[in-house]
């Protein structure tokens, strides 16, 4: 099997491994420092000045905050002697996390003008996805890989080459895109509009960085008060442990007869605890009955269950257990630190802290209006109504921030739609255009009067080209002639009718069109003679002979000629006589009818 275009080899091919790809919720970040003047060892040490400075930051803006899952790191990495920081963020089911590492990293760019920066996640170059309305033709995801990049607070792009490059080339490796920097780096593409939607997201960071989290009240056994009280990160962990349950999970909890448990349901003490909105929504929407080993270890204490935020306590302090419980987890930093700790209280180097310490600490809860959603005020947010709802009074749903971004996300939407109906418009424009091959179509009128108009042109008729046709395909002379411009001649072995005159109109065009095939077939069974006799009378010997040869269609067709040129002769003056035309047209019509072969 030959290797594909990326650059993959199969086996046989010298196999290096598949593609690494980035696992769902996770955002990749990569820093360079690109120097010319510094060698590699100088390159590293100002990279590891970044990593200070990215630490100082987050100590700065992030104090106390709290990440869904992972934090934010940069580790310093070297791969083909080129040094450079990267870390890798699984922010789970809380973007704005996501959003976040960009704000920082943008703040580190403008630090370091040395540093470009380059931000992926599972779907690519997300920051292009959230500029979409405003992008050029040319950017699309088989093209852009390595091509965006942050520099000095800047978003800037790697530009296409040439037009020849725009129909062929597809993405840059990491070495050609930092060659094509540090050569041409006042080249790339900076757009407003494309960095002001790409940065939609961060700007109202860093203010927005604590509307992220949430504090409410919850009941808790007093160990695990001690514990949230040493830092209040742990919270996350368990949190998720708890939302992804599995029935291997809650093994130690249904279970009476379980090893004895890390947060016994005793001693509870109601605390303030600081959540992520993300998480506090997910415990809060979760279903979950007490468990059978805490239903025995109660015993006499049924009161506790009437205490105010004991279902939030109780799903905290279980999903503590099952994250101290399960195998896969005994190795993560948090679960290690609590470890330590619960061995320090273990060992009396520490003691649990007495209600007297406890009111000291702090009591602060949030409203939890945020999670209240009215559908109606989601569905007019969804129909772009407007921010008030039928009372006149502000509706809302959520946060401010869901609220901006679904509002956003509308916009965008009628936008795309409304540029998605223009050009459909358009096509059908293009499509009547090709088909309509005359300026005065009778396809589309526009008004009464219009169709009007259009009968009366359909029903305009030239009496006296179509006389000096007739005479011409039954053979009588056409003389008196003053018109030469009407004048119709013979061209061409075919004989077909031409006039020096153009007309364009479509009814003549049908006429002549009939005309030249009734002449065909006169001519066919020899019914058009240029040398017959004035008087048009067709010769008795000839349908005789046609008689008795047994073929009755072209006698018919004969005979029909001859009442066709006694009719004309007739009706249509001499150049003698003069006077006007006296045309049966219903007599003719019928006539003409006849010359189907039948």
């Amino acid at each position: 099997m030959a290797g594909s275009s990326d650059n993959f080899k199969w086996f046989g091919e010298g196999f290096d491994g598949f593609p690494r790809i980035l696992p769902d919720d996770c955002v990749q970040y990569t820093l360079y420092m690109i120097d010319p003047k510094l060698n590699n060892l100088e390159i590293r040490a100002q990279l590891r000045k970044v990593q200070a400075a990215a630490a100082a930051l987050c100590k700065e803006l992030l104090k106390d905050f709290i990440w869904q899952r992972d934090d934010f790191c940069l580790d310093l990495k070297q791969e083909d002697r080129l040094s450079f920081l990267q870390g890798r963020t699984n922010f789970g089911d809380s973007v704005e996390d996501e959003w976040l590492i960009v704000y920082l990293l943008r703040e580190l760019s403008r630090q370091f003008p040395q540093i470009w920066i380059r931000v992926i996640d599972s779907d690519g170059e997300f920051l292009l996805v959230e500029a979409a309305d405003v992008l050029p033709k040319w950017i699309n995801p088989e093209v852009m890989e390595n091509r965006v990049w942050i520099n000095h607070g800047k978003l800037l792009i790697i530009p296409k080459e040439s037009r020849k490059d725009n129909a062929s080339a597809g993405g840059l490796t990491v070495a050609d895109a930092l060659a094509f920097i540090q050569k041409r780096g006042t080249t790339l593409l900076h757009a407003p509009a494309i960095e002001l939607g790409a940065y939609y997201r961060i700007r109202k960071y860093p203010a927005q960085i604590q509307d992220s989290l949430h504090r409410g009240l919850i009941t808790i056994p007093r160990k695990l008060a001690y514990i949230l009280h040493q830092k209040a990160a742990y919270i996350s962990p368990a949190v998720d442990a708890f939302y992804l349950r599995d029935p291997i999970a809650l093994r130690p909890l249904r279970n009476p007869e379980s090893p004895k448990l890390l947060f016994p349901p005793e001693d509870f003490v109601s605390v303030s605890t600081k959540f992520t909105k993300v998480g506090f929504a997910q415990l809060k929407g979760q279903d979950f009955e007490t468990p059978r080993a805490w239903t025995v270890l109660i015993g006499n204490e049924p009161s506790i269950f009437s205490q105010t935020g004991y279902q939030m306590g109780m799903k905290v302090t279980c999903g503590f257990e099952m994250l101290m419980s399960d195998p896969q987890s005994v190795d993560k930093k948090s679960t290690r630190e609590i470890n330590l700790l619960l061995e320090d209280l273990d060992a009396g180097e520490d003691t649990l802290p007495s209600d007297q310490d406890i009111s000291k600490w702090e009591s602060r809860v949030d409203d939890e209006s945020w999670l209240d959603v009215n559908f109606d005020d989601f569905e007019r947010e969804l129909s772009g109504k407007g921010n008030e709802n039928r009372r006149g009074k502000p509706a809302g749903f959520g946060d401010k921030t869901a609220q901006e971004n679904l509002r956003r996300m509308v916009a965008m939407f009628e936008k795309f739609r409304d540029e998605d109906d223009d050009e459909i418009q358009d096509a059908e424009h293009l499509d009547d255009m090709d088909t309509d091959d005359s300026s005065d179509s009778l396809d589309s009128p526009t008004s009464v009067e219009d169709i009007d108009e259009d009968k009366e042109k359909e029903l305009d008729f030239d009496g006296k080209r179509f006389t000096l046709m007739m005479r011409e395909m039954t053979g009588l002379p056409i003389t008196g002639t003053t018109d030469k411009s009407q004048a119709p001649t013979v061209t061409g072995e075919s004989g077909s009718m031409s006039t020096a005159e153009d007309d364009g109109g479509g009814d003549v065009k049908e006429i002549r069109k009939v005309m030249s095939e009734m002449e065909a077939e006169l001519r066919d069974v020899g019914a058009l003679s240029l040398d017959a006799p004035r008087n048009n009378k067709t010769s008795s010997k000839q349908t005789l002979r046609s008689l008795q040869s047994g073929n009755r269609e072209t006698t018919t067709t004969t005979l029909k000629n001859s009442r066709l040129q006694e009719v004309l002769h007739d009706q249509i003056p001499s150049d003698d006589e003069g006077g006007e035309l006296n045309i049966d047209f219903e007599r003719a019509k019928e006539l003409l009818s006849q010359f189907k072969v039948v």
